[in-house]
């Protein structure tokens, strides 16, 4: 900062040397001081101490520089009231900056800061603070003392809680608490009467917060947390609420009461496992988005979710006196067996939770297959042995319980979507198929332990099982796979078993010597010229310490 811009209040401008006639009144740089400076977006990497021979200033704006302190003397600019070092290298913060009493606004975010002094709470005029991605990992308790704060920011941090205290601002309407490892909520949290934004995106939460006095609450943003039950007693206070948004979470059911919240007008419920939702919903007034994608809805056909908000609340309207003559959504299971079941193993459903219909040369799996599994979780499924050329998409609505599925020897060409959306598969075989690849949405199955791949036609290693970090056992054996990337192998430290035999592999990467959790590789039937057939034939720990000698050093 050129040294005259700090003196600008002392030294006498140019023109007054020039031009002598001004009156007395004409004469302002006698009389005014200077109140705003805006250095923000330069190339500072430091502030000088000068800053105090401006001590009329009310902003100061020095964001996007390369600042990574602040001068002391900052501390006597009593008259600030707003302060902005955005976007900076921060590391921590002067504990001078404290006695700023008049300050209102103080924007911190984007630093890199790790802690913060206690005595925070000095700052009583504080209204806006923003601290969102730095590296902190707790708050001072003195934050209780911000009785004037309406906005705070605290999102991309590491926080791992919250400090009750922060119940003691009153005046708070904003709090920002997105992408932290927070697990609760202090219950105090619950009293914050002023509340009326609340962001707590991308955190580690279990279960909502009740907010029984936050009567003024217009907007909760919980989406991608690790919430599985939706409680009566989280939404019954919320009368003011018009946003809700929970996406990406655990949940399974949706609770009558949500139709209390009379001013909804978004609910996101999307990618949740939430199998059936009250018919009420569409009684909602105000209701102008609802997003249900990603569910397991049995009582919804899907073509019908893509029309939009609108035409379902119409559909569940609809639906409001049905509900009445059948409370369950279920047809009522009589003592005969309708004709149309009569080739339906019910026995097999409900004592073995096995969905079977294989052998049968079909190229369909019939709809009433998967309209005989109504509430009963099927674990297993076993399509084989048909001539399938897709995968059922219907097979989506048994996310939430089925562990192994069996579509070997059909005529499948490529993985749906449906598949990738069953969460807690760890069996997979889909072998003797019509198979070239693998979509990267595969990367959600985190709990496939085990795949069968063989008797298809992959010419290259399918790059997502690299990142389906519980896979075993891999088996790819009769495919024309042309190369395998050792390095992205030994990520996978689950992997016990990997079969590539009858492939195409012209060379075998020494560093696959590395990956040490392997007990079973087989290579037998590639056209590779080492290792020789002798070495392959003493066995997994042989081959491994073969390749590991032909490590480059």
């Amino acid at each position: 900062v050129p040294q005259h811009v700090w003196r600008i209040n002392l030294d006498t401008p140019e023109e007054a040397h020039q031009n002598l006639s001004f009156g007395a009144a004409d004469r302002w740089w006698e009389q005014t001081d200077l109140t705003k400076l805006i250095l923000a977006s330069n190339k500072l990497q430091c502030l000088s101490e000068d800053v105090r021979l401006l001590p009329a200033l009310t902003v100061l704006d020095v964001h996007d520089n390369q600042l990574t302190s602040l001068p002391s003397a900052l501390g006597q600019l009593e008259n600030l009231q707003k302060l902005d070092v955005s976007h900076n290298k921060l590391k921590s913060i002067p504990e001078d900056l404290m006695q700023l009493s008049h300050l209102k606004s103080l924007l911190l975010h984007h630093n890199e800061l790790g802690h913060l002094p206690d005595g925070f709470g000095q700052l009583v005029n504080l209204e806006e603070l923003d601290l969102s991605h730095n590296h902190l990992t707790d708050i001072p308790t003195s934050f209780a003392l911000l009785i004037n704060l309406v906005r705070l920011n605290l999102a991309s941090n590491q926080l791992k809680n919250l400090p009750a205290d922060i119940s003691a601002m009153r005046s708070l309407r904003q709090l920002d608490c997105t992408k932290n490892y927070l697990e609760t909520v202090p219950s105090e949290l619950a009293t914050m009467a002023s509340l009326e934004q609340l962001y707590l995106r991308k955190n580690k939460l279990r279960y909502l917060p009740e907010l029984p006095s936050c009567k003024l609450l217009k907007e909760l943003h919980a989406g991608e947390n690790q919430i599985e039950i939706l409680n009566a007693e989280n939404l019954k206070h919320l009368n003011s609420l018009s946003v809700l948004e929970l996406r990406d979470n655990k949940i399974k059911s949706v609770p009558d009461e949500i139709t209390l919240l009379q001013k909804l007008e978004r609910l996101d419920l999307t990618n949740n496992d939430i199998s059936r939702l009250p018919y009420t919903l569409g009684n909602l007034p105000q209701l102008k988005f609802l997003a249900l994608e990603g569910n397991p809805l049995r009582t919804i056909r899907r073509d019908l979710l893509q029309k939009g908000t609108q035409e379902l609340l119409k559909y569940l309207r609809s639906k409001i006196q049905d509900d009445v003559t059948s409370p369950n959504g279920e047809p009522p299971v009589t003592a005969m067996t309708l004709p149309s079941e009569s080739r339906i193993n019910m026995h097999a459903i409900t004592s073995l939770k096995l969905l079977e219909y294989s052998e049968k040369q079909a190229a369909v799996i019939p709809d009433e297959m998967f309209n005989a599994v109504r509430s009963n979780p099927v674990a297993t499924v076993n399509f084989s042995k048909n001539q399938l050329n897709e995968i059922p998409p219907r097979i989506v609505e048994l996310k939430d319980s089925v562990c192994d599925v069996n579509l070997g020897f059909n005529k499948i060409s490529s993985v749906s979507l449906e598949l990738c959306m069953l969460h807690k598969l760890t069996h997979l075989d889909i072998r003797n198929n019509f198979l070239t690849s693998l979509p990267e949405e595969m990367e959600a199955l985190r709990r496939l332990q085990i795949i069968n791949l063989s008797f298809n036609r992959f010419k290259e290693f399918p790059s997502v099982l690299y990142h389906l970090v519980a896979l075993e056992t891999v088996l790819l054996s009769n495919n024309q796979v042309g190369s395998i990337d050792p390095l992205q192998l030994k990520k996978m430290d689950k992997l016990g078993t990997l079969d590539l035999q009858n492939n195409d592999l012209l060379q075998v990467p020494p560093e696959l010597g590395n990956c040490g959790t392997l007990r079973t590789l087989l290579l037998e039937g590639n056209p590779f010229r080492t290792p020789r057939a002798a070495i392959l034939a003493k066995g997994t720990a042989a081959v491994l310490e073969y390749l590991r000698s032909r490590i480059p050093t």
